[in-house]
């Protein structure tokens, strides 16, 4: 059953001549013929029937016309929908931290421009999870990821999508990692190599050896999480970072996973957007988008 052909059918049983539906839609009267015949065998029932020169719909075809005209309309609205929904425009400003940018939102991100091309994206660094909910409050953010434990906030909607893994890495060839595990006690003797003031996962391990009442006898800090993976690489020292952001290195070889006795606070990825943002058609799209890319029901 195609939309060609119950345009026909709906022009024919309004004519009740095939003729001037032929020349109406610019047919062959035989072609018209052909598509009511199509239509009446796949529906199994004659749609007209002739009175002499005349023809008339059938009750069959009574009542087919209202589903014939239902289903047209909503053809020609879902051709509307769908091409202005690709001629939306505007700009969508997105907050995450680097590790997001670098290995999670890629593949979001292209899906998302293949469905509007003419909205602008813009990303914002946020370097702690307190200067992104700040931004969301002033407006300069449309929504931003957050690494945080779990959180709620009445200005916030804030979508939990997945708890990250955090490994605790070093090179092989460093002393640390030659041991079958290592105590808190091992760990506040070696370099750390830590994120920025504010990252959620510099944060949980800080809170672990506050708990541990220990500290750390040296700490390097990175403004590029790629940088501190290099210096892991290189032996520097040992760090707390997401799986996600360091699986290359470990398939490859280059770093270790190290065993510790510890256990830091549970860290998720989670969609957070002020309660009094418009959702408009792209923001609302790109939620929805994240949501299926992370499998959030």
């Amino acid at each position: 059953m195609e939309i060609k052909q119950l345009i026909t059918f709906i022009d024919a049983s309004e004519s009740l001549n095939f003729t001037k539906t032929a020349k109406k839609l610019n047919f062959a009267q035989s072609s018209v013929t052909a598509q009511i015949k199509t239509l009446e065998k796949e529906l199994g029932s004659p749609l007209f029937e002739r009175l002499g020169k005349r023809i008339i719909l059938t009750e069959a075809g009574e009542l087919f016309k209202d589903y014939a005209e239902n289903i047209v309309t909503l053809s020609h609205q879902a051709k509307i929908v769908v091409e202005n929904h690709s001629k939306v425009s505007g700009t969508l400003i997105i907050g995450a931290q680097e590790s997001q940018c670098t290995y999670r939102l890629p593949p979001i991100l292209k899906t998302f421009k293949k469905s509007f091309p003419q909205v602008r994206m813009v990303f914002k660094p946020v370097h702690s999870n307190e200067a992104g909910r700040e931004d969301l409050i002033h407006g300069k953010l449309d929504i931003a990821f957050i690494m945080d434990s779990l959180i709620e906030n009445e200005n916030f909607t804030i979508m939990p999508l997945i708890k990250e893994d955090l490994v605790l890495v070093a090179s092989p060839e460093h002393q640390i990692a030659q041991k079958e595990y290592v105590t808190p006690k091992d760990l506040a003797k070696e370099t750390l190599l830590l994120t920025e003031t504010g990252c959620s996962y510099r944060s949980a391990l800080e809170d672990f050896f506050s708990l541990s009442k220990l500290d750390p006898l040296d700490k390097i800090e990175f403004v590029s999480i790629e940088a501190l993976k290099q210096c892991v690489v290189a032996g520097l020292g040992v760090a707390l970072i997401p799986r996600m952001t360091i699986e290359k290195e470990l398939d490859q070889g280059t770093v270790s996973e190290i065993i510790w006795i510890g256990q830091v606070r549970d860290i998720y990825t989670q969609l957070a957007w002020h309660n009094d943002k418009t959702l408009t058609a792209p923001l609302s799209a790109f939620i929805d988008m994240t949501k299926k890319h992370y499998g959030v029901i």
